[in-house]
Parts: C-alpha cells; sequence; structure tokens
C-alpha cells in the first residue's frame, strides 16, 4: 500500500511538499522537533516549531491510518469479499469516518435480529421487497413459513430487519444523516430529577440548550461532566421526521406500489430509529468531544508554557517561607543554585503572635545567609505573613516575592523530593519548592506533572493521551528555548532537553558527581551512552557558563564552530573578538558563507547567538504589590479597582490573584473594549494588571472583575 504522506500533509497544511518530505526525513531519523526547527531551516524552507509539530502530527495519524487500512484489507479479504473496487476506495480516503462506514458490512459484530432473520432463511424475501417489484409483501411472504417463521406477518418483520440493517449500513444514508448531525444537531441538558441540590455546581445547566457545533469547549465539557456524575441528562437531536422523509426518498423508488412503499417507509424509520440514529448521534457528540479536548488542552497547554516561561530572579540567594498559622511558618535558607542551606520555623503569626521573635530570627538569617530575596507561598496565611515580612527593617537590601503554592505539595511529597531531601519533612520540601520556583521556574516546575501546577480548565476529563503529549510537547519547548546550564540543572530538567530522555539525563548528573563540572560540550561524549547521535540533538540546547570555548554558553551547534572559526579567520581576528567586538560582526559580509547546507536563517541565528552570548531570553521578574487594605473579600466592594496578578486562563475570561484567598474573575466580555475570540488574546499568566471589582457573592466567595476602562500600567 503506498502513500505518499508528503503530498498530502503539504496539501492539508499548505506547506511546500519539499519542506514536508524533509521533515519527515528528520523525523524518521530520529531527530526532535526542537533541534529539526532550529538546526535545519535550510531543509525544511525555515519552518518553525509550530509548523514542523502540525507535520509531526498528521504524520503520525496518517501512519495510523495507513495501519487501520490494512487490517481492514485483510478482514474483508479473509472474508472473500474484497472487490478491486472496494480495496481502491478504502485506500484512497482520508477520513476516519467515512473508512468505517465502508467497513461497517464486514465487522464481526454481536448476534443482531437481522442475523437470527437470516438464519430463518428470510434473506431472499428481503431482497425482493427491497427490489420494489412486487405488488405486495404477504404473497410472497408465504412461500417462507416454516417451524422458525410460523406466519407471515413474522416473515415479512424478519426481512424488514434485513432491509433495515442493510440501510443501516449504506454509506450514503450514513453520510446524509452524519451530515445534517455535523450541521444542525442541538445539545441539550436537563437536571436529573431529586438532584437539584446535590448538583448545584451545574446549576447553569439543568435548562440549557445550545447547537452543537457551537457549544463552547467548556460548556460541552462541563455538560458531559455533570452527565457523568449523574446530575444531568444529556440529548443530542435533529428533526427526526426530516431526517426519514429524506432517508425514504433515497431507498423507496419511484412507481413502487403503495404497500411495498409504506412497508419500506416504516422499515426506513426503523432502520433511522433503532440504529443509524443512535450511532451517528454517538459518534457527532464523541466528535464534538475531541473538538472540545482539542481547544481546552491547547488553553491548558499555553496556560502551562506561560508560567513555564516565567521570569527568573537568576542566581539570587532566597530565604523562602511557606506560610501557616498555628503550625508556623516553615523557612528555608537556599544558595544562588537553589541549594539547601539552612532551615528554621516562625511563629509570627496567630494564635502564637510571636512577633518580636519572629523578626529577630529572619533579621539574623537574612545577614548570616546573605539573602537577596524573600520569597512567600500564596496559600493559608500568604497574607498575614507578607504584610508581616513587609513591616520589618532588614540589615541587607530585600526584595519580596509571593509564589504560587500550586503543586508544592505534589512536589514534596514524590520520590524526587525524598531522593533530594530524605532527612527532611513534606513542609521542608514544599518551601524549598517555593524558593527555587523564584529562582528559576522552569528549572522546578519541571519536577511536577504539568497538570497538577494548576492553570487551564477540566484537564481531568479531556484525552489522557493527547493531554500528556501536548504537554510532554509544552514542556520540552520551553526548556530547549531557554537552554540548560548542563553543570547545575536536575536530572529531571535535563531529560526534556532535545535528544536526552531520563537515562541519558541520569548518566550525565553521574558522571558530574564523579568527575566534577564540564569544562567543554565535546566532554559529553564521555558520558555512558552519549552517542554521536544523541549529542547532534542535545549539544545545541545545553550551556556551559566559563567554559574555555565561549560559543559552549550560546544556541551555536558545535557543528558550525568550524564555520564560524573561519568567519572570524577571514575577518582579522578570533571567535572571542567575533564575540566582543559588535563593530567586528557588522562587517561580515554573510552572503560570501551561504551554501546549501548553511543558508541565510541559519547565519543570522548564529550572529544573534553571537551577540548576546549566555542571555536568557526570559523577561525580568517584577514585584506585585497588593493594596493592604484588602485581607479578605469581605474588604471587597463593587467600583474599588486592585493590582492583580492573572494566574490562570481559561476560554471564558482569566482568574486574578488579588492577595487574598479566593481569585477574581474577569469574564471574557469584560476584558477589553473590543470583541476577542480568547482571553489570551489580552492577558498572559503572572501578566500584572489593573481591575475593577463589579460584583461580590460573599457566600459563594465569588469575585467579578473587569478591566474595561480600567488603565493599565
Amino acid at each position: 500500500m503506498t502513500n505518499d504522506y508528503s503530498s498530502i500533509i503539504a496539501q492539508e497544511l499548505n506547506i511546500p511538499r519539499k519542506s514536508v518530505a524533509a521533515t519527515i526525513k528528520l523525523l524518521d531519523d530520529g531527530a526532535t522537533i526542537p533541534f529539526i526547527s532550529r538546526y535545519r531551516k535550510e531543509a525544511t524552507g525555515a519552518l518553525d516549531e509550530v509548523g514542523v509539530h502540525n507535520v509531526q502530527l498528521r504524520y503520525e495519524a496518517l501512519k495510523a491510518l495507513t495501519k487501520r487500512k490494512e487490517t481492514i484489507i485483510d478482514t474483508i479479504k479473509e472474508q472473500g469479499k474484497l472487490t478491486a473496487d472496494l480495496k481502491r476506495r478504502i485506500e484512497e480516503t482520508l477520513d476516519s469516518a467515512t473508512l468505517e462506514d465502508l467497513y461497517m458490512p464486514f465487522r464481526p459484530r454481536r448476534r443482531t435480529r437481522a442475523q437470527m432473520a437470516a438464519e430463518k432463511g428470510l434473506e431472499p424475501l428481503a431482497r425482493m421487497i427491497m427490489a420494489q417489484n412486487l405488488d405486495d409483501a404477504a404473497s410472497a411472504a408465504k412461500r417462507f413459513k416454516n417451524d422458525d417463521v410460523p406466519d407471515v406477518d413474522s416473515a415479512i418483520d424478519g426481512a424488514c430487519d434485513i432491509i433495515a440493517e442493510w440501510m443501516s449500513e449504506s454509506e450514503k444514508a450514513r453520510s446524509i444523516v452524519r451530515s445534517r448531525y455535523m450541521r444542525n444537531a442541538v445539545i441539550s441538558s436537563k437536571v436529573v430529577k431529586g438532584k437539584e441540590e446535590e448538583g448545584r455546581n451545574y446549576e447553569n445547566y439543568y435548562d440549557f440548550s445550545s447547537p452543537l457545533r457551537t457549544c463552547t469547549s467548556h460548556r460541552l465539557l462541563a455538560i458531559l461532566r455533570g452527565a457523568d456524575e449523574g446530575f444531568l441528562k444529556v440529548t443530542v437531536t435533529i428533526d427526526d421526521d426530516e431526517m426519514v422523509d429524506r432517508l425514504s426518498r433515497l431507498f423507496v423508488k419511484a412507481g413502487t406500489s403503495d404497500k411495498i412503499a409504506s412497508l419500506m417507509r416504516l422499515t426506513v424509520k426503523d432502520s433511522y430509529k433503532r440504529l443509524i440514529k443512535p450511532s451517528i448521534e454517538s459518534e457527532a457528540l464523541a466528535a464534538a468531544k475531541v473538538r472540545a479536548d482539542d481547544a481546552a488542552i491547547a488553553m491548558f497547554a499555553e496556560n502551562v508554557r506561560q508560567l513555564l516561561l516565567a521570569p527568573p530572579l537568576g542566581r539570587k540567594r532566597v530565604l523562602a517561607i511557606d506560610p501557616g498559622f498555628r503550625t508556623g511558618c516553615k523557612i528555608v535558607c537556599l544558595d544562588e543554585q537553589g541549594n539547601l542551606m539552612h532551615t528554621e520555623v516562625i511563629y509570627p503569626n496567630p494564635p502564637q503572635n510571636d512577633f518580636h521573635g519572629a523578626a529577630f530570627k529572619l533579621s539574623r538569617l537574612v545577614e548570616s545567609y546573605r539573602i537577596d530575596a524573600i520569597a512567600v507561598g500564596n496559600g493559608t496565611a500568604s497574607r498575614e505573613t507578607e504584610k508581616f515580612l513587609e513591616s520589618l527593617r532588614y540589615p541587607r537590601k530585600i526584595q519580596i516575592f509571593v509564589v504560587s503554592e500550586n503543586g508544592a505539595s505534589i512536589y514534596s511529597a514524590s520520590k524526587v523530593a525524598r531522593d533530594e531531601f530524605p532527612d527532611y519533612d513534606v513542609t521542608v520540601r514544599g518551601a524549598v519548592s517555593i524558593g527555587r520556583r523564584l529562582i528559576d521556574p522552569l528549572a522546578e516546575l519541571v519536577k511536577i506533572d504539568p497538570k497538577s501546577i494548576g492553570v487551564g480548565q477540566y484537564q481531568h476529563d479531556v484525552d489522557q493521551n493527547k493531554l500528556k503529549e501536548a504537554l510532554n510537547y509544552t514542556v520540552e519547548s520551553c526548556v530547549n528555548m531557554v537552554g540548560v546550564n548542563v553543570n547545575t540543572a536536575s536530572r529531571e530538567l535535563l531529560s526534556y532537553v532535545s535528544g536526552i530522555g531520563p537515562a541519558l539525563a541520569s548518566n550525565i548528573v553521574a558522571y558530574r558527581a564523579e568527575n566534577g563540572d564540564f569544562r567543554s560540550r565535546r566532554e559529553l561524549l564521555s558520558v555512558p551512552r552519549m552517542g554521536e547521535k544523541a549529542f547532534q540533538q542535545c549539544a545545541g540546547f545545553l550551556r556551559i557558563p566559563g567554559a574555555d570555548n565561549v560559543l559552549d554558553n550560546t544556541a551555536v551547534h558545535p557543528e558550525r564552530y568550524e564555520l564560524i572559526e573561519q568567519i572570524a579567520a577571514d575577518n582579522g581576528g578570533d571567535v572571542e573578538k567575533l564575540v566582543k567586538d559588535a563593530s567586528m560582526r557588522r562587517s561580515v559580509d554573510l552572503s560570501r558563507y551561504i551554501t546549501k547546507q548553511v543558508g541565510l536563517p541559519t547565519l543570522s541565528d548564529i550572529f544573534l547567538e553571537l551577540e548576546k552570548p549566555g542571555r536568557d531570553p526570559r523577561a525580568t521578574v517584577e514585584v506585585m504589590e497588593f493594596d493592604d487594605r484588602i485581607k479578605d473579600i469581605h474588604d471587597l466592594q463593587p467600583g474599588l479597582e486592585l493590582n492583580g496578578i492573572v494566574n490562570n486562563i481559561t476560554a471564558f475570561g482569566c482568574f486574578v490573584d488579588l492577595g487574598i484567598k479566593e481569585n477574581g474573575l474577569v469574564h471574557i466580555s469584560q476584558l477589553c473594549d473590543r470583541f476577542i475570540s480568547s482571553p489570551a488574546e489580552v492577558v498572559s499568566v503572572h501578566q500584572h494588571v489593573t481591575v475593577r471589582v463589579l460584583d461580590v457573592d460573599y457566600e459563594r466567595g465569588r469575585i467579578a472583575l473587569t478591566m474595561k476602562g480600567v488603565p493599565q500600567r
């Protein structure tokens, strides 16, 4: 079975076939998406990471479709029913629904009414009725009476069961019904009687109706979750009478006798309601669920991307606090690399209120460990602890940051945390995670299952395999975009680097522990199981600050070192001078060095890297100053303007941290004065915003906010 995947994908994605073919070859050779998009631009026509990923996804889908076709062809061939025309149609289709329609008449199935009727010898009668040449079915049916068929009515009923199944297997009939469902189906939900109080979370869907194709992702997923939990009854409907009329025109021939036509119309109605409709209804709902999943996963993945790429504080010493009341505030002091230097507990909050003792300890720790910044977790007692910290005078200049705790408890109880801190309990590990998130969010958050980071919507309701693939791609993309210091990175962070994976990451960490810091990228080839192929895929994404070769701390790939040395020599210097001397770089005529393998895109990337060796592409971290008058939700009043941080984006709006327990919601209609199709057009995770309070539901803990007409900083 021959397949020109490149042509199919090129046409579907509107990408040159040559670019697609080159991308597929690189993927088949084991190249990663980050490597292809960054270091093989000449081959792919400068496809970016998203383009390469789209090609990969469609390529994998087409291969799976081909495998399914082969299975179907083999199955039909074994039955002795494979014709040349059927084989051609199966091989040519690119639509999985059409493929399954072609296969339906040959699919092994459970015992049906039609099969039982056929076993009674009624198939010839069914063919006679289906041909519609009879004046009436009763006279023909008399010949089919036997011990299993006691009378004429039983014979006709059995024959109609066979016909109904034939109709349900008609590719054209299924296509007609499917098309109508895709265009006109309406999804409705009603509350299950007696579940009104218990299912209050789904109150918005107690009497809900919407065209299925326009039902938004979050609504559909909420409705389906409500149905799964037993609170909602969900139906998907079209105009059944109109559909039966349409199918009758397909199956009832002109000039057929009134009795046979009437019998055929009754059979069409039975086939539609009993066989075709339930199948296509399930299919339409499943297709809508797939679209909803894709939208939710895309939103979730983008939130995770923004969270992972949050601004790092960088190489600073951090005092991290996991705040609390009765059990106190857990304190850890971390060095510039995030290593634990000291742990302590203070009790500045009720019921102990040891303000002076806590202040003395903090002052001593800041001075003793040369602390540059304080990270406060945003959980219980966060606001009270932050206010206490801001009231103190420190022996050094200190910045105070509130850090999200989402997922910290997951990390603190994980094997990764236990292996790193076997002698400390979960509270200390959680405080360490909070501090490290400030130093480098990406390096710390990769240790946590992305589903536990606390962004997105309905992540537990979507296709988990798709979600895992999307999140792995997102994390890998972020890690490789930023680059990784091979001498400080954890095994978890290294495992996401292009071409490495968990086993090789463990080997790198073990080699580093035994031999000390890497001095060059080439030294990586001494790591067990680091072959030339793995080195090619990962080397450009690993950084070695202070390396013997300055290029080892850039995104320039080692395969281009010789070219850069030649460029430097041609222009009267060496690589060090080329990096340091901007005028020298400006004088280089890049067109002189263009070859088939190295084009202008790669040369331009190289020179951009030479301008900023070792520079982190992420933004600079900012301190958020919450309104100190607001202690809890009861301090909020409509009309109040407040500063906040966007901490989650959904299809219907964004949630904003106001420095209190409850987050406020800015509905998509309140984000700006113009129409937008997605909140991501206006806001991003971790963005500092100014909002106005619209309404407060104190009892349910809900805060409605607006950004319309509110000047932003």
